[in-house]
């Protein structure tokens, strides 16, 4: 594994989620708008201290894990990107997740390509999955853009979810 944990973008830091991130977390994960349709939906502050508490382990035992994401400009928090292991079996899944006023604008296709990147390269891991609804047309439109496929079809709370597959071969990640 690389000690390369912070990685950039032409517009974004990402570094591994810390302790200082909390209180944006908390945000992230309590606004509707983000996390309803989320495995897990919105969660309540304590729920997101324990998944802080995870992913930082999760980074100790895998090298590997979420990133926050901030603007290079500035330095604000806009959202989070990375790996993570699915409660539901399905194996390590690339995740993100944007406020919505930071939505429209490329970050999370650049956030998550990153990411993926990172986790194929630097990690050394060859298969990477990430589940989105079939009605979360911007979440289908990051994953294709960078080259994930769907792979797969499944039901969850009579939603249809789409399962994609990393492809290396067609993966379209933004310069490092």
């Amino acid at each position: 594994m690389s000690g390369r944990l912070v990685l950039g973008t032409g517009r974004l830091i990402l570094r591994p989620v810390a302790g200082s991130d909390l209180p944006d977390l908390i945000a992230l994960k309590a606004d509707p708008r983000v996390f309803a349709v989320m495995l897990g939906g919105v969660r309540l502050p304590q729920q997101t201290i324990a998944e802080l508490a995870e992913d930082i382990a999760f980074w100790a035992r895998t090298g590997v894990g979420m990133w926050s994401a901030r603007r290079r400009a500035d330095g604000r928090f806009v959202g989070i990107a990375g790996i993570m292991a699915r409660t539901d079996g399905l194996g390590l899944a690339l995740r993100f997740a944007f406020l919505p006023e930071a939505r429209g604008e490329g970050l999370a296709r650049e956030a998550a390509g990153t990411a993926l990147r990172f986790a194929h390269e630097e990690a050394g891991l060859a298969r990477i999955v990430a589940v989105a609804r079939a009605d979360n047309v911007a979440s289908r439109m990051v994953l294709g853009a960078i080259g994930m496929r769907v792979d797969h079809r499944f039901l969850r709370a009579g939603a249809e979810m789409l399962v994609y597959r990393s492809a290396p071969e067609a993966m379209i990640l933004p310069p490092r």
